[in-house]
């Protein structure tokens, strides 16, 4: 794991090929990115509500958005939590997950 700057300001962790700036302002790019069991990086720009976790999502995940990112095993937000991440959270997950729900604001 290595930690970077842009532009001499914003640090960003590198994790499996996957980045996410530190801190409350962030660079352009997905909220949301995952590597999936098909072994390609996957993101998601401005989640809400239930999500598919295209390419069946597992190995290191980063959770970019404002809110929390509940992992679930099945398609459509069923099935057994496998994990929860808060924003800004980076981690593994084990085995694997097939949606994710996100907060809907109101």
């Amino acid at each position: 794991m290595r930690i970077l700057r842009i532009h001499h300001t914003l640090p960003v962790l590198l994790l499996a090929g996957i980045s996410c700036v530190a801190g409350p302002a962030h660079a352009a790019g997905p909220d949301f990115q995952y590597v999936g069991q098909d072994d390609r990086v996957h993101g998601l720009t401005a989640p809400r509500g239930c999500v598919a976790a295209e390419g069946g999502g597992g190995r290191a995940v980063t959770n970019a958005t404002r809110g929390t990112a509940t992992l679930h095993q099945g398609p459509h937000c069923t099935g057994r939590v496998v994990g929860t991440l808060r924003a800004g959270e980076v981690t593994r997950v084990r085995p694997y997950f097939a949606s994710v729900d996100f907060p809907v604001a109101g």
